[in-house]
This record gives C-alpha cells, structure tokens and sequence, in this order.
C-alpha cells in the first residue's frame, strides 16, 4: 500500500472506553488509539466502571460531556500515530440501546463549533438531558409491562419489533424519562442512539438512526421496514403526541452504506482531516462483532467472555421473545439474530472451583479440561441403563431462560423420554462437562429454526463455521465440547482479530461505504480483502456424525426441562 493511499478511520464507543483503529484499503490495521473512561476521565466525572448508578431507581447512565471529551482525547493521541489527511472515510460502532437527548440548541451548536476549543465544552448547550442512558439501565419494568401488553403477548411485539420489552432498550427509556421529566423531553428537538449521536458530531448536523441499530428499541416495525404507529402512540403517550415523538426520532438511515455526508469543518481545522473525508452510517456494537468478520449465512459467533454471546446472520426471520432479531447493518434481506446470556464464564469457574484445588504452578483450568473432555457427552455410559444428565447453572439470574439463581440438575434416558429431577445430583467432576453442554444447548434449542440443510449433503441442518470468541475461546476443552453440541460442517475456529473487534468492524463499514462499486455488497468487497491467515485457527471440527444426533435427541427434554423450573422455580428457593 502506497503511503499516500486512503485510510479509513473506525471508533468503538463501549460502556468503558472509546477506541479508534485506522486501517488501509487492504484493511490492515496501520494505528490504534483509545481513552479508558475511569482511568482518564473518571476523577472528573465521578464514574465507574464508565457509568453512574443510581441503585434505588435501578438507573445506570453516563456523561454525555464525558464522551465529547474523550473524542477529543483519543483524536490527538491518534493525530501523532498517523496522518489524519489521509483518512478518507470513517465509520464506526457504539454501546447499543443508550440514547442522546439533544436540545432545541443542538443544530446551531453541531454546526458552528470553534476549532480553538474542545468539543465538550461547546456542546453543553445541545442536550435536554445531559446523562444517557446504559444498556445496564433497569429502571423501566413498568414500562416494559406495558409494551409486552400493548400487542397482549410478549410473541407479538417481538414478531414486530424483534424483540420482546426489556428494561434497556430506548422504547421503554423514553417513556419513563418523558414521564419522570416532562419539561426536559419537552425541550427535546431530536432523540439518537449512541450510534447515531457519534455520526451526528463528526457531520456537524443530527445524522438518522442507523437500520440495525434501531432494531434495539422495541418501536421499529422490521417486517413492515418503518415505525410502529401503536408503539409510538404508547410510548408518547397519545394519538396527539405521536407526530412529536415520529420528528423526535427523525427518518431511519435504510442503506448502511454509502455517505451521510462529509466531515465538519471544525475537525478540518482542528485536526487536518480532508474537507473531502465522508461519514458513514455508524451501527451498534453487536453488529459490527459481525461486520469484524465476513461472516456468511449460518456462520456463527460464539462469545464466551464473563457473559455468553451467540451471533449469527441468516436469511430467514423467525422472532421470539427469548431472543433478538435485528436488520443486518450492511445486507437487505439478512437478518442478525443474537442470544445474550448472563451466566457465561462466572459460572463455569463456579464449577471449576469446586474441584480439588490444582496444584502449585498447575493450569487452574487442568482438572476441570481433563474431566470435561473424560465424560462422555451427555453423561451416558454403553450400559443400556445409563441415563443422560442435563442441567442449569446460573450464578445469576438469567435472561434465557427468565429464571433467578440457582442449579438444577436432571436425567433423561437416552432417547429423551423420562425425564425427571436427580435427586442425588452427581459428582462434581461430572459438572465440567454439562455445565458447557447446557450453555451450548440452550444455544442449539434457540437457534434450531434458523440453520438449515448443508447444500449437496445429508448431513442434519446446523450452523456452517463455529466462530469462538472471547477469554473461553482460549480453552480447548470448552471448544471441543461446543462443537460436538453445536455442530459446524467446516468446524469450529478460534476467531482472534485483536482487541477491537467492534472498531474493527466499524472501520471495515466505512471502506465498503467509500469504495464499494455499484451494487457490490459488504460480504463481497470485503471477503476479497480480507485474510484468514492470523486472524482464526481450526480449533476442532465441529459436526461428529452420531454424537450431534444424541444431543438433537435430548433436546426437547432440555426445552422440558426449562419449562419445567420456570414453573417452579418462581414459588420455590435454590442456592448455586
């Protein structure tokens, strides 16, 4: 690559931290720079974590102002790694589900910012509200009771809006905030995502939500591709309010490429950027983990960090209130459907540490492997008796399925019939190897709808590649094990593509934005760019003919189960 080729500048704005990568045409990564909100702004602004908390209102919120400075921050640290000229689009991705209020200030204030002082300290004047909102926010049951009885069932708002109510997504928020502070949404002018907040101060104006994005706010309509009248009317609380809240949210940005325009002035004079630099639609941090790797129909992701994520693009819509479907960021017609789960590692290493300790200097996580990979899946053993072993271990309470704390362990036989409680339970070197299977069951169960057939085989339908991600990603055992539920006809990889996976696939947006032909889609630009050598690693491979099919068998007993302790568990008490 020329040193006077075009780069491509890419920003990651999570809860805790705003990163910024810089990329050629060829994507590879030539600068990195980021701000970590505690260590470099928290004594100013008094946050945590990267957020303030308000634990008798369940509130959780950051400093808008804070995000401002850190902008700053993170584009002069960037301006001395490399030549901010040269950058010829930038794109980007943003904590889903937190939301900016702006104030009737905000366009005269975007648009006439100084390039002798800092960003934050001329922008006070353009919000409302001058703390948003975080995804952690569970402030607004009332209000997510409401919207799951607006359409009577939670099924029917998530067959609308692809999701069903949850406490942080921006439908709910708004409603309580214009309840709990109606002079501050009164003078609200227009309401963004974080995404599209970003966007708005790199163009100078407030830039639309982007098409994926919005899908996380329970009052898009995804099969009807606009806003849902009855859910707008809900939240703003009246037929004759609803056009107010329509112009609040502005128009929805349908293609997730191409230019919402070029960069501010004030970043030209400020920093050296190119008049000629374009903004792209920036997207949420969910889908731009998908956009960090071309990933292709029922490749899916798996991220096995402190939580557990499972991602993964298919054509096919198919909602349920247990999980999410939003719009794909790039692609018409696909479809980003995630699982989210509490309990991911906290509560393996609540397995792992039940074991005998390991020894001085021994792999904390050597015992737990050995016995993960020594069990047989399931439990089962060649005696015709053997009955297979299935449970939940939730050292919190979880989301899939809605159950507090607690572990319950069950049997089934073989081929899935009889299931029942074991009252004995089993030994603890046996719950290394379940408490993996459960959480890959619960993903299969979810994700059953969506996988299809492989073309030109017989081979049961199931995802193509298994991606793992994130701390777990690094276990063998855990990988192994995932694979023999999940399946993967081309097997499971080790996805590594460095800290920034979400700037990443911010960065990788604002190339196809800017140099895509015509009609040429994300996956095709950027699958001919992009290179498998150093970013995965064939960890196992995934579909093992006999040992898939004995996990499909048990599968409705594991949905049966579910069921089984929902019911229940509301009445009764369980301690992990």
């Amino acid at each position: 690559m020329a040193d006077d080729g075009p780069l491509y500048l890419g920003f990651d704005l999570s809860t805790q931290q705003l990163k910024a990568i810089v990329i050629q045409s060829d994507l590879q990564v030539v600068a990195e720079a980021k701000v970590d909100f505690d260590q470099d702004l928290g004594s100013k602004y008094g946050v945590y974590k990267g957020v303030l908390v308000k634990e008798e209102e369940g509130e959780v919120f950051a400093p808008v102002a804070m995000w401002l400075e850190a902008l700053d921050i993170v584009l002069q640290r960037l301006e001395a790694k490399t030549p901010l000229g040269r950058i010829k689009g930038i794109s980007g991705s943003c904590q889903q589900h937190g939301s900016v209020f702006w104030g009737r200030m905000a366009e005269h204030c975007l648009a006439s910012m100084e390039p002798e002082k800092p960003i934050y300290l001329q922008l006070l004047a353009a919000f409302s509200h001058h703390v948003a909102p975080n995804w952690q926010d569970h402030s607004t049951q009332a209000e997510c009771e409401e919207l799951d009885a607006k359409f009577e069932t939670a099924e029917k708002l998530a067959q609308i809006t692809g999701s069903s109510a949850h406490h942080r997504f921006t439908g709910s928020q708004i409603m309580r905030l214009k309840r709990k502070i109606p002079f501050m949404y009164e003078y609200t002018s227009r309401i963004s995502l974080v995404s599209s907040f970003l966007a708005s101060v790199f163009i100078g104006t407030v830039a639309p939500m982007d098409i994926s994005d919005v899908c996380g706010m329970n009052l898009w309509d995804i099969p009807g591709n606009c806003w849902s009248e009855p859910l707008l009317e809900l939240v703003s609380g009246g037929k004759e309010e609803v056009e107010g809240l329509r112009i609040r949210l502005g128009d929805v940005r349908q293609d997730g490429g191409g230019s919402l325009g070029p960069i501010s002035s004030y970043f030209v004079k400020r920093y050296g950027f190119s008049p000629e630099c374009q903004i792209a639609p920036f997207t949420g941090d969910n889908p731009a983990t998908i956009l960090a790797l071309p990933l292709r129909p029922l490749d899916a992701i798996v991220s096995l960090g402190t939580s557990t994520t499972f991602l993964m693009s298919t054509p096919v819509y198919k909602p349920d209130p247990s999980y999410h479907f939003f719009n794909h960021p790039t692609t018409p017609g696909q479809y980003m459907f995630m699982l989210c789960y509490k309990n991911g590692g906290l509560a393996r290493e609540k397995v792992r540490d039940a074991l005998p300790k390991p020894q001085e200097g021994e792999d904390p996580w050597a015992r737990f492997n050995k016995q993960a990979l020594r069990t047989r899946p399931l439990g089962l053993t060649p005696s015709a008796a053997s009955r297979a072993k299935l449970g939940l271990y939730f050292y919190l309470p979880e989301i899939v399925p809605n159950i507090r704390a607690g572990t319950w362990r069950y049997t089934c036989n073989a081929d899935g019939t009889g299931l029942k409680e074991a009252e004995q339970g089993w030994p603890a070197d046996t719950d290394a190897r379940i408490i993996i299977e459960s959480q890959a069951l619960s993903m299969r169960l979810r994700s059953q709808n969506l996988v299809s057939k492989p073309e030109g085989t017989e081979l049961p339908a199931q995802p193509r590649r298994i991606y793992l991600v994130g701390g777990g990603s690094l276990n063998p055992a855990i990988a192994r094990v995932i694979g023999d539920v999940l399946g993967g006809t081309e097997g499971v990889y080790k996805l590594d593509v460095g800290g920034n996976a979400c700037a990443l696939g911010g960065a990788y947006k604002a190339v196809w934005a800017l140099e895509r032909a015509e009609g040429e889609t994300f996956d095709e630009l950027i699958g001919k760019r992009w290179k498998e050598e150093g970013a995965i690693q064939k960890f196992g491979d995934g579909y093992k003919e006999g040992v898939f099919e004995q996990y499909g068998i048990v599968l409705g007993a594991f949905e049966e189960m579910e069921k089984s302790i929902l019911k229940v568990a509301r009445n009764t008490s369980s301690e992990f």
